[in-house]
């Protein structure tokens, strides 16, 4: 079965003056030849020939008919991705994914009225009653409420998808919503950057506290060696110390202090550093 909106590994079945038909064998074998798929010239790799198997993507063209390509876009079926908005009709708005069909998201499935240059976090799924992928800002109502998988200090892809006056709204790991507070935020995050997170607490409610940072002794080792880096290329010595400003600290060594003092602790119990009045140096 051919999955519209995915990579397919497809069967090269005939070529024509226009490209290759593509096909599942499973679909050959019933002799049903109502799904092949064509691949255009343009696409097709020159060491292709009938029964070799490709890996495509299939979406479909502005005739909304079936068709593969060997581009990779921007946001598959069933995820979400930052895209750029470049056009606004009376439809809706069209998304530049990296396709020559542009993604369309209709006016019913934007947040906010979109606008063109801006980029915004849609979800891409296929609308059944028209059977055309589209796009929707609306993405709250495409995340999982069910966070039980989650574990405490696990490791976790995240999305921003929001700034806020708490901080940052992120999806985690494509599925699920979680929030990093802004005070825990020693970086610049933007709207749609991806990012390393960490689940620093899951509520009864089914909400999800994040960090950027790993929490408690796991975040102090590779702070430690990233001081000890810093050190050997400034010639052994920092000016940092306890009384330093957090954001002097932070465009120093993008930590926060008081992951900074954790640091330099662990390190002085080890003899690596002596610590002065002026700042840190290198035993």
């Amino acid at each position: 079965m051919i999955h519209i909106g995915r990579i397919n590994t497809l069967t090269a079945l005939r070529e024509t003056s226009v490209g290759f038909f593509l096909g599942d064998l499973s679909d050959r074998q019933t002799q049903d030849f109502s799904n092949d798929i064509l691949l255009p010239n343009k696409y097709v790799p020159t060491t292709l020939a009938v029964d070799d198997e490709i890996d495509v993507f299939v979406y479909t063209d502005s005739e909304d008919r079936p068709i593969a390509t060997t581009l990779t876009p921007a946001v598959h079926r069933d995820e979400f991705a930052s895209l750029q908005v470049v056009a606004v009709t009376s439809a809706g708005a069209f998304l530049d994914w990296g396709l020559e069909k542009d993604l369309f998201v209709p006016h019913r499935e934007q947040a906010q009225p979109m606008e063109v240059g801006q980029w915004y976090v849609v979800f891409m799924y296929l609308d059944e009653s028209t059977n055309r992928l589209v796009g929707s800002s609306k993405v709250n109502r495409f995340l999982d409420d069910d966070v039980s998988d989650l574990e405490v200090g696990e490791e976790v892809q995240l999305l921003a998808c929001e700034l806020t006056d708490l901080g940052v709204n992120v999806i985690i790991n494509d599925r699920y919503k979680g929030l990093v507070y802004a005070n825990a935020i020693f970086r610049t995050v933007r709207t749609g950057d991806l990012l390393i997170g960490y689940i620093k607490h899951v509520r009864d409610d089914g909400l999800v506290d994040v960090s950027l940072q790993r929490t408690g002794f796991e975040n102090v080792e590779p702070n430690a060696r990233r001081i000890m880096a810093t050190l050997k290329a400034e010639n052994g010595f920092l000016p940092l110390t306890d009384s330093t400003p957090p954001d002097v600290i932070y465009s120093a060594l993008e930590m926060s202090k008081k992951t900074f003092k954790k640091a330099i602790g662990t390190l002085y119990r080890e003899r690596k550093i002596v610590i002065e009045e002026t700042g840190i140096r290198l035993v």
